[in-house]
């Protein structure tokens, strides 16, 4: 399904359960040591897709140590994301010269605990969120705004090295005709900080846009900017915004960041 969302330059691999071979590097086995079997069994399968996606971008396999936030380590010159629920594993890649960033997120399509959405939004976006239930029902619209978000944190992250909050990127979700059994759409995400100049030059600005898929009990999200060749005009596209020159959309404080799987 993630595949749907991705151009032809991201290599894709997906699967529902738990794939055993091959195993994982000693690197790899230290960082899921001490956790629950459920985890290293999701963080094995994780890995196992992300050399999948790797091999059809014709790179060997080799080990994908965790960043300081569990932000998987990908090779020079390569951008990924992976990400699981329950019952599936996903991955992606794709070369730096091809995409900025990659960031893709799945989730149950179940609405969110009571309680999250408070805390994972912002009010206009909520009050969006109320418009798009009653236009098309049978959307999980809360689960859908919470995995879009980690998608952007997946893309800011990397390039940025800084956290982002749940409040500090404001979605707009637009559908579009889908078959019977799945909806589909598109979201944009304007950032509501500072954005680091080399951020808004590789991605093009403050503004990051999606797609997103409902179908078969999940909810999946994906954004994979193209990659923007350098120019001598960057820096002051980048210092004319006013984003990226520090004027903030927001004076909401910033809430807790998403994390990696």
């Amino acid at each position: 399904m993630m595949r749907r969302l991705l151009p032809d330059q991201a290599a894709v691999a997906e699967v529902r359960g738990e794939l055993t071979e091959p195993p994982l590097f000693p690197e790899e086995e230290a960082l899921v040591a001490r956790s629950v079997a459920g985890r290293r069994r999701e963080f094995a399968t994780g890995r196992r897709c992300a050399r999948l996606a790797l091999a059809a971008l014709g790179f060997a396999a080799a080990p994908l140590p965790s960043g300081p936030r569990g932000e998987p380590c990908w090779p020079p010159g390569v951008v990924g994301a992976i990400s699981h629920c329950d019952g599936y594993r996903v991955a992606a890649a794709a070369r730096a010269t091809d995409l900025a960033a990659l960031g893709v997120d799945a989730e149950p399509a179940a609405p969110l605990p009571d309680g999250i959405l408070e805390a994972v939004s912002l009010p206009e976006e909520r009050a969006a969120l109320t418009r798009l239930g009653g236009a098309v029902p049978g959307v999980p619209w809360d689960r859908l705004l919470f995995s879009a978000k980690e998608s952007v944190y997946k893309v800011w992250f990397p390039l940025a090295r800084r956290p982002l909050g749940f409040d500090q990127a404001r979605l707009r979700f637009t559908p579009e005709p889908g078959a019977a059994a799945s909806v589909r759409g598109s979201f944009s995400a304007r950032l509501l900080v500072p954005v680091p100049p080399g951020f808004a030059e590789t991605v093009g600005g403050a503004v990051l846009r999606g797609r997103w898929l409902v179908g078969e009990g999940m909810v999946l999200t994906a954004l994979a900017p193209p990659a923007r060749p350098a120019g001598p005009g960057a820096g002051a596209r980048a210092a004319a915004d006013p984003i990226v020159a520090g004027v903030t959309e927001s004076a909401t404080p910033p809430g807790p960041p998403p994390s990696f799987p």
